[in-house]
């Protein structure tokens, strides 16, 4: 797994997780605001642009990421978001190692696995994976995503980049993923997030992380829809991050 960095030799560590089918610029101006004062990791994940090796499963991206912390950020950090896949990926690595950081963000996770939706993933792939290079394509499909305009040039850079089976296997592992009994063991201070326009899988995925660590905080962000708190609004993401005690 390769890693972006900023702030390096600021002592308290930040790692962000990017969405499935985005990359490390998901967070860049979170990055950025938060440059002066913290240690901020971006992790590139498996089977996306920039990453140096295919896509297996949420379990193996999120042990990854544990045995990098152990080596370079001595075992723990102070905070780790997540946005969709990536916080899926949290809170995998919440369940491998329940004190891996002391606050935790997870935007928009869903853990309420769908069957229907994980079978149509291959064959619908196969259908737009060719139009995925076309930019009228590209550029339809990132107006549904709600972000911001500037974005999209990344967007359609990295997109292209993503192999069509490592799309079909990290679009499959964020369709079936379902919550570890070991979480309710965590010792983070959990933090769940998503827009109020989202799909209802997604904030019924909140209620039932939840129910598995009872001191979690949920929050709704009103009208927003999936992914853009921390993708548009990187000022509100950071006044949280600077608001979180030692």
């Amino acid at each position: 797994m390769k890693y972006k960095e900023y702030g390096k030799g600021n002592t308290r560590d930040v790692i962000l997780l990017h969405g499935g089918g985005l990359s490390w610029w998901n967070y860049r101006e979170e990055s950025e605001l938060l440059n002066n004062d913290f240690h901020v990791i971006l992790p590139i994940l498996d089977g996306h642009a920039g990453s140096d090796t295919h896509f297996t499963t949420i379990e193996n991206n999120a042990s990854e990421i544990i045995d990098f912390i152990k080596e370079h950020l001595n075992g723990k950090v102070f905070m780790i978001g997540g946005l969709s896949l990536g916080g899926q990926i949290l809170l995998e690595m919440l369940s491998q190692q329940g004190d891996i950081c002391k606050h935790a963000l997870a935007e928009s996770a869903m853990v309420t696995p769908s069957k229907l939706t994980n079978r149509l993933i291959k064959p619908s792939i196969g259908f737009s994976y060719p139009l995925v290079k076309k930019k009228w394509f590209s550029k339809m499909q990132f107006r549904s995503l709600h972000m911001k305009e500037d974005l999209f040039d990344d967007y359609y850079r990295d997109t292209c980049a993503v192999a069509k089976d490592d799309m079909i296997a990290f679009l499959q592992a964020n369709t079936s993923y379902s919550l570890k009994s070991s979480l309710k063991d965590c010792l983070a201070d959990v933090h769940l997030y998503y827009g109020q326009k989202e799909i209802n899988g997604i904030k019924r995925s909140a209620q039932k992380i939840k129910e598995t660590i009872p001191q979690c905080t949920i929050h709704e962000l009103p009208g927003l829809y999936h992914g853009q708190f921390s993708i548009n609004h990187a000022d509100e993401y950071v006044n949280i991050i600077r608001a979180f005690n030692e």
